[in-house]
């Protein structure tokens, strides 16, 4: 898997799961993992293109969102039960798929540099 499909269903994950969270809770807060999506589906054509920057954009996006969800928003989850915990893991395994392909490609990255 590359890293521009990773992204876009990481994206989508993060903007549909947070607008379903603010239907269910009608939190403007809720809203947060879908800005985050939508500024990844920015950075989409430039992981196609392979751009730098971009890509560190993308994986600091991932990375702050992945924290939040599992630092803020998890335990919360947690506490709570029901769909709310649902939502917050399919955001947290998504996301952290996206960690893992975006840290493959650096590192095959480097060693095709090498």
């Amino acid at each position: 898997m590359n890293t521009s499909t990773i992204n876009i269903i990481n994206s989508i994950s993060l903007i549909a799961m947070g607008i379903w969270g603010y239907i269910d809770v009608s939190s403007v807060t809720a809203l947060i993992p879908a800005f985050f999506g939508v500024a990844l589906i920015l950075c989409t054509n430039g992981l196609k293109k392979e751009n730098k920057m971009i890509s560190h954009v993308a994986v600091l996006l991932t990375l702050l969102i992945l924290g939040a969800l599992v630092g803020m928003r998890l335990p919360k989850s947690i506490d709570q039960g029901g769909i709310g915990l649902i939502i917050v893991i399919i955001m947290i395994g998504t996301s952290t798929l996206a960690m893992l392909v975006f840290i493959s490609s650096f590192v095959k990255a480097r060693r095709n540099k090498s």
